[in-house]
């Protein structure tokens, strides 16, 4: 069984009540992180061709579920996330520096180890913004996490008005850590320990540096090496009391630009993947600069509704064992 169950849980929603509150979670956020960020809706592929090199391996390792069309020579892949894509949508529609985009992102993660937190399905909300070149410093990435957290906090405030849960579990400034500080404070740790420790202590951090090696030659965890620049990109965490553990809410970074990208490629073993549209023509210069990122919208609502299990907020595939546990408990799994 991989679900677990926090002893004298009851969620404080009922089915019905929980699919009202998520559309009014969702829609408020939605609105709030535009104001914030100066985006602007658009509409998103549920699909890409493999050989455009717009989807992304998220760690390097997933596998893409992938299907022929008739009449098409190449293969298409389900989207993992739509970081590469949002970069050519800006140039397409035209938007400058200090404008971005949004849209509602629909995946399937095959690879996912489903349990409490993760499931086959992803729906996220991504983001993109054109920076200029000054912007791409560690200033300008910590002015947009301020900015989405900013979103975060007004979200709670709403929600905690409207249902009356108790005691707000955001604080009111987020923290920045560097993951190789973090990992030299507690370097008998793993990189999941070190998040927890992290979390209880500030309630919410934005965890910097994700994907590079770190002093033990080990990344804090994995990242394609083709979208964030490993320098410029972090994760935002925050304690979840309900299940008591560091819960990631979205994941976000300034992007790789010609020397990142090249150098990240070669650091990771796959230069090849430089003659790809994609890529080549971001080392050709044709694409701007960029911010952007991830922000779960199940993960999120359930974060923000107190629930102890993903199931609660959004349909998807779960074993027999694990639906016959959370049942036994009164737990509803969609």
């Amino acid at each position: 069984m991989s679900v677990m169950i926090p002893k004298d849980y009851v969620s404080p929603l009922d089915l019905r009540r929980t699919q009202v509150a998520i559309k009014k979670v969702k829609d408020f956020f939605e609105r709030d992180l535009a104001i914030q960020l100066n985006l602007t809706r658009v509409s998103a592929p549920l699909f890409v061709g493999r050989s455009s090199g717009l989807n992304d391996d998220l760690n390097g390792v997933e596998r893409p579920v992938s299907f022929d069309v008739p009449g098409e020579s190449d293969t298409y892949e389900v989207v993992h996330s739509l970081a590469k894509w949002k970069r050519y949508a800006l140039r397409q529609y035209g938007f400058s520096a200090g404008e971005g985009l949004y849209t509602d992102m629909n995946a399937i993660r095959r690879d996912e180890a489903r349990d409490n937190l993760h499931s086959l399905f992803v729906d996220q909300w991504d983001w993109e913004r054109i920076i200029t070149r000054e912007e791409r410093n560690e200033q300008g990435l910590h002015n947009m996490v301020r900015r989405v957290y900013r979103a975060l906090r007004h979200t709670a405030r709403y929600v905690d008005e409207d249902y009356e849960f108790g005691a707000p579990m955001l604080p009111e400034e987020i923290t920045f850590l560097d993951a190789e500080a973090l990992r030299q404070k507690y370097p008998d740790l793993t990189p999941k320990e070190r998040e927890y420790r992290a979390c209880r202590e500030y309630g919410a951090v934005f965890l910097q540096g994700i994907g590079g090696a770190l002093g033990d030659g080990k990344a804090h965890d994995g990242r394609a090496p083709d979208y964030d620049d490993w320098t410029l990109n972090g994760d935002i965490l925050v304690y979840y009391p309900v299940l008591d553990t560091a819960l990631e809410l979205s994941s976000m970074g300034i992007r790789v630009d010609e020397e990142a990208m090249r150098r990240q490629l070669r650091l990771a073993g796959c230069t090849e993947r430089e003659r790809l549209p994609f890529h080549a023509a971001l080392l050709r210069g044709e694409l701007p600069l960029t911010v952007g990122g991830g922000i779960g919208q199940s993960r999120m609502c359930m974060f923000f509704l107190r629930k102890a299990h993903v199931g609660e907020v959004q349909s998807s595939l779960w074993s027999t064992e694990d639906r016959a546990a959370c049942r036994a408990v009164g737990i509803a799994l969609l």
